[in-house]
């Protein structure tokens, strides 16, 4: 056996890898975690999440100062420093992944940086040493996509570069309506970007509610973004001046930028690690197919996270990570279940889960549907909310919930309620039961149940 040895070997330390890692240590587990990162986190907790949400945050601060005048507020022009803000979130992240280190070593958890590659089933070579191990999780994440045929410029920037905060550009280019392209476009047109977004697909944040869509869509362009949607980026040509990308489809012409995103999505890393010299299954996109203990095809190999296809979000990582430290452990566990929350912190935030109207009738499920607009919520009114809306989707013989699309502030907490409400199989009697505070954004998931059933009053 090699000196460097370990039970299990987790490669890659951000939510999967590290929830994965920290698990097994306490399931009695020695273990080591390796990721080319100089910090804890990867790319969710460095690049990713947690500055996109530090910078959302000072985005909404932005537009309550802006618009004050509405409730009698008058607080002059609003500056922004972007030095003290770039400090701020780099401050927050800092503050998290030096957490991390901590919660490692009190699990004695032993943490490698560098560069980790399969040479069998059995062993790796990180950064040139050989080490051995009883099991191993992949966890490696996954990378922005590049689009083909666009030029060399340092102008052209993905999710990670847009997040660093280089600058304001006057005229900014996303290319991309989903969850990333739309957070970014938020946090822009706050900063004073004169923002273009454009979508291939014939809505923004593709695969949601589009009833809800459009109440996001208004709100962004009342923030001055413009969207085209149903439109393809065909020539981006790079001049001194500016960008100028050659869109057809639904808008005909040319878009000039200081500055252009791509955030078309992201793209698997497992093949980053050799997984074909364990021997592990790995398709033409980078994925590794697994089952829902996390096994790949290779029995002392786990697979968890983005490296093992959609949806690329950090908490189903998370979940995937303690399954697979469980069941590397000796215990029973499997994540069977599709409700995966989704969420773009956007203003408003967009929330879903379950099924989606249009996907019960593309599925041929029963269904009915009960909503309620957030005009009639006095919470939503007297916290300075626009227009909003609750949307549940249920089966109409035994009134379960089937899935659930929220559009308003908060958006993203509220959705717990209906996901575990779904979880359990609740129904809208239970739904409407729960006394929910007044005055509150919850109300509105109740209020929806209550509509459905025929016993609303606040309508």
């Amino acid at each position: 056996m090699s000196e460097n040895h370990a039970d299990l070997i987790v490669l890659g330390a951000g939510p999967g890898g590290y929830a994965c890692a920290f698990r097994a240590a306490d399931l009695g587990r020695n273990v080591v975690m390796v990721d080319p990162r100089e910090t804890l986190g990867g790319v969710c907790l460095n690049v990713g999440c947690i500055p996109s949400k530090a910078l959302l945050h000072a985005a909404e601060v932005i537009r309550e100062t802006r618009h004050g005048d509405e409730w009698g507020i008058s607080t002059g022009n609003v500056s922004v420093d972007l030095d003290k803000l770039r400090a701020k979130k780099d401050s927050i992240v800092e503050q998290l992944t030096k957490g991390l280190v901590g919660l490692a070593k009190r699990r004695k958890v032993q943490s490698i940086r560098g560069t980790a590659r399969f040479t069998s089933d059995r062993s790796l070579d990180i950064d040139g040493e050989a080490w051995t191990f009883d099991q191993a999780v992949i966890a490696v994440g996954s990378a922005p996509v590049r689009l083909p045929g666009w030029p060399e410029d340092d102008r052209i920037w993905d999710s990670t570069d847009a997040l660093e905060l280089r600058e304001i550009p006057k005229r900014l280019s996303i290319v991309g309506g989903g969850i990333i392209g739309l957070e970014m476009a938020t946090v822009y047109a706050a900063l004073g970007s004169k923002v273009t977004v454009i979508e291939f697909m014939d809505q923004i944040a593709p695969g949601a509610d589009a009833e809800a869509v459009a109440i996001l869509r208004a709100a962004l362009e009342a923030e001055d973004v413009t969207i085209y949607t149903g439109t393809k980026v065909t020539k981006v040509k790079a001049a001194k001046t500016a960008l100028t990308l050659t869109c057809e489809g639904g808008f005909e012409g040319t878009v000039k930028a200081d500055a252009a995103i791509q955030a078309v999505g992201r793209r698997s890393n497992g093949s980053l690690v050799d997984p074909g010299a364990a021997g592990v299954e790995v398709d033409e996109r980078s994925i590794i197919p697994v089952d829902a203990s996390c096994r790949t095809n290779v029995a002392t190999i786990f697979a968890i996270g983005d490296v093992t296809g959609n949806p690329m979000l950090a908490h189903r990582a998370t979940h995937q990570g303690h399954v697979a430290a469980e069941v590397a452990s000796g215990h029973a566990a499997a994540l069977d279940t599709d409700l995966i929350p989704s969420v773009a912190y956007t203003a408003p935030e967009l929330a879903w889960a379950g099924l989606t109207q249009a996907q019960a009738t593309e599925r041929g499920i029963p269904h009915k549907i009960a909503s309620f607009p957030w005009g009639a919520s006095g919470r939503n009114l007297s916290s300075g909310g626009g227009e909003g809306l609750t949307k549940l989707v249920y089966c109409p013989d035994s009134h379960r919930l089937l899935g659930a699309t929220i559009v308003g502030r908060n958006a993203g907490e509220l959705l717990a309620e209906c996901v575990l409400a779904m979880e359990m199989g609740a129904t809208l009697e239970d739904v409407s039961l729960a006394v929910h505070a007044h005055p509150t954004l919850s109300e509105t998931v109740g209020f929806a149940a209550e509509r459905a059933l025929g016993t609303l009053t606040d309508m």
